[in-house]
């Protein structure tokens, strides 16, 4: 079973930036995909990076490729999303998540509500202009 994490959410100005961390503990059959997620004020939650914690590969969506960055630290079970340049419009509440079952790197972009995904409680973040 997996269990999520998520911290370092807080409020910005536009083109300031966050980091944030998700702790995250597994046995040892658990699969070793992470993703962060976001939901702003009445929209739907949507995929925002992912990362395979046993070998590194990483994706993040086009829509924020170039501002954000995922990483990890296997020594400590933190996978981190650094948001540079933020802008208002990145202003939400930031979920990471894990499949409880086998899935592609894609798994963040096309099933964001599977009914296997295991949740954090989720950070806020609010981007000012």
């Amino acid at each position: 079973q997996v269990q999520l994490l998520e911290s370092g959410g807080g409020s910005v100005q536009a083109g300031g930036s966050l980091r944030l961390s998700c702790l995250y503990s597994v046995d040892t059959d658990s699969i070793k995909l992470v993703g962060w997620f976001r939901q702003a004020p009445g929209k739907e939650r949507e995929g925002v990076a992912a990362l395979y914690t046993d070998v590194g590969v990483s994706h993040v969506a086009e829509s924020v490729r170039g501002r954000f960055m995922i990483s990890q630290d296997n020594a400590v079970n933190t996978v981190f999303l650094q948001m540079n340049n933020l802008r208002p419009d990145d202003t939400g509440t930031y979920y990471c998540a894990a499949p409880g079952l086998k899935k592609s790197i894609q798994w963040f972009l096309v099933d964001v509500h599977g009914s296997d995904n295991r949740w954090g409680q989720g950070t806020q973040v609010t981007v000012s202009s």
